[in-house]
Formats: C-alpha cells, sequence, structure tokens
C-alpha cells in the first residue's frame, strides 16, 4: 500500500513532458489575468512562489514581472522540465525546489507573492498549505490561487470527483467557490477576489496525460452515460466523454 505523496509522485514523475505540452496547462486566460495582476501590484525586486510548480506554466508567466521566481514541487521530474524549459526560454531568474505543500523550506515573510495553479485539489492537507503559504508571505503581500472548481450543486460535484478519482489516484478533491472563500478566510487572507472561466477538457488527451488504465476508463464512461440529465447538463457531456468545468482564480492579501 502506497502513501498518497508516493501516488502523486508516481504519477507525475514521468509525465513531465505530457504536462509541458498540455494545451490546457500551457494557455489560458487565467495565465494572461495572473501575469496582469502581478505585474500591477508587484514593485520592483519581489520575490514569488509557485507551488506545484508541475510543468512550470505559471512560473513561465510571472517570471518577467518579478526579480526572483520560486518554482516547487515534490516531482523531481517536473523540477527538471522547469529548469530546462526555463534555460530555453531565457528565463534565468526562476530557481526550483523540491518540497510539498504542507511543509514549506523557507523563512517567514520571505515572498511578495505566492501562488499556485492546478495543484491544490493534489494537496492533503489543504489547510495546511494555505497556513505555510500566509506565513511565508509578507505582511501585505498576495495570494493567487488557480485551480479546477468544484461544483456548488452536490450531484453534480459527486459525479466530477468520482470522475477525477477514476481518472486520476492522487486526486484528493476540487474545492467549490464557496469552500475557496471560506478557507482563504480561515487561513487569514483578505480582499478575496474571484473570477472564473470555462474549462473543456477533451476526453481522450485528458486521461491519456494520466495514463489511466482502460478499466478505469471504462468506468468514467459508464459513469458519464448513467449520469442524470442534471449533471450531463451541469458538465456539458459530449458523445465522445468531452466534457467542460470552470477554471477558478482567486487573488488575496496576506
Amino acid at each position: 500500500m502506497r502513501t498518497h505523496s508516493a501516488a502523486v509522485q508516481d504519477q507525475f514523475d514521468p509525465q513531465a513532458q505530457a504536462y509541458l505540452h498540455s494545451a490546457v496547462h500551457a494557455a489560458g486566460p487565467d495565465l494572461q489575468e495572473a501575469h496582469k495582476r502581478a505585474a500591477q501590484a508587484l514593485g520592483p525586486g519581489a520575490c514569488a512562489l509557485d507551488m506545484g510548480c508541475g510543468a512550470g506554466h505559471l512560473s513561465f508567466a510571472l517570471a518577467p514581472v518579478v526579480a526572483r521566481m520560486v518554482a516547487l514541487d515534490p516531482s523531481p521530474g517536473m523540477l527538471a522540465a522547469v529548469h530546462e524549459s526555463a534555460t530555453t526560454r531565457g528565463l534565468a531568474n526562476i530557481d526550483t525546489c523540491l518540497a510539498g505543500a504542507e511543509t514549506l523550506p523557507f523563512e517567514t515573510h520571505t515572498f511578495d507573492l505566492v501562488s499556485t495553479r492546478y495543484s491544490a485539489h493534489h494537496w492533503l492537507d489543504l489547510r495546511a498549505a494555505l497556513c505555510e503559504m500566509r506565513r511565508v508571505l509578507k505582511p501585505g503581500g498576495r495570494l493567487l490561487v488557480i485551480d479546477v472548481e468544484g461544483h456548488e450543486d452536490a450531484l453534480v460535484d459527486t459525479h466530477l470527483q468520482a470522475m477525477e478519482l477514476l481518472r486520476d489516484r492522487s486526486h484528493v478533491r476540487n474545492r467549490s467557490a464557496n469552500q475557496w472563500r471560506a478557507l482563504l478566510a480561515e487561513a487569514g487572507f483578505s480582499a478575496i477576489e474571484h473570477q472564473h472561466w470555462p474549462l473543456r477538457l477533451e476526453f481522450t488527451t485528458w486521461v491519456q496525460r494520466m495514463r489511466t488504465p482502460a478499466a478505469r476508463v471504462a468506468m468514467i464512461r459508464a459513469l458519464q452515460v448513467d449520469a442524470p440529465l442534471e449533471v450531463q447538463q451541469a458538465l456539458a457531456f459530449e458523445p465522445d466523454g468531452s466534457f467542460s468545468v470552470r477554471t477558478g482564480l482567486f487573488w488575496a492579501r496576506g
């Protein structure tokens, strides 16, 4: 029996290149908004942290507007991909750090911006991670969280979470917008702002990116076909299994 941390590394370490070239991860209006907000809010010499950086797309978007960008991830394969791609892009201010989200290896009040994108739904203890994010953030610093949102409707959300777990055994939970607001406030963040965008997930690439076994792919498709009409409409199921969710962006002050 493997731990959750081991499952995360097993899932993502071999898939660094797939995530580096994934259309879902490499682009999107959320990255453009993240860049714009950071450019407007941060001053010269700013230092930023990207937690659960994956293949580094958020780090690449933020690096041009900060003096130092730290890309942190528990997967050595992902960090190697970040380092290689940063070098190719000429982003010399990106450093990599091997660590998990719940225990950050940094002094208190180190960063002007602490951020994460498409990673928090894998974190085993989200509350602990948010407390760590606030600890390492300078007073008045900025928090940026981007992730797939859970659904506010319990029936729809149950089906979404089930599909996510069948596809990816390292999945913990997508939080809804209301859950995110409550968690951020509980951790001590204020002036919380929220934006969201539709995100279409093409089924074949979605399961291939996680190397989902054929038996589990079949279970996901069966779950979709048998889902109540309310779920099929809310998630916009398509004949080939593709569906749509929401990407949420949360911007707050520490």
